[in-house]
């Protein structure tokens, strides 16, 4: 789920596909709006810096944020604790947070 967002989300961004143009339909403007589409980007690369540093947090962000799952729906599918899901989510909001907002604050 979160490649097929992230992928629509470039996608938005190429000037074939209109560039930024803004968007006309309302269902579409519901999915991902061009701000939301530079913030998904944002997220996706930072995730992948999580990874980096620590796959099991950012598999706990992929699984519940973009796969909606609870903590003991994806305690089950990462085969660990609910408190040790509970304590990477913690981190990983934390940590993705820090990340989003030092990318944002060095932009002009």
């Amino acid at each position: 789920m979160r490649h097929i967002l992230v992928d629509y989300a470039r996608s938005k961004q190429y000037g074939k596909r209109g560039g930024g143009a803004p968007v006309v339909s309302l269902d579409e403007a519901l999915t991902v709006t061009e701000e939301r589409a530079t913030e998904l980007v944002a997220l996706d690369d930072a995730l992948k810096e999580l990874a980096n540093f620590d796959a099991r947090k950012a598999q706990v962000v992929e699984l519940r944020f973009f796969g909606g799952l609870s903590v003991e729906e994806t305690a089950k599918a990462l085969n660990t604790s609910q408190i040790t899901v509970i304590r990477d989510w913690g981190f990983a909001k934390s940590w993705l947070h820090r990340e989003l907002s030092n990318k944002y604050k060095d932009e002009p």
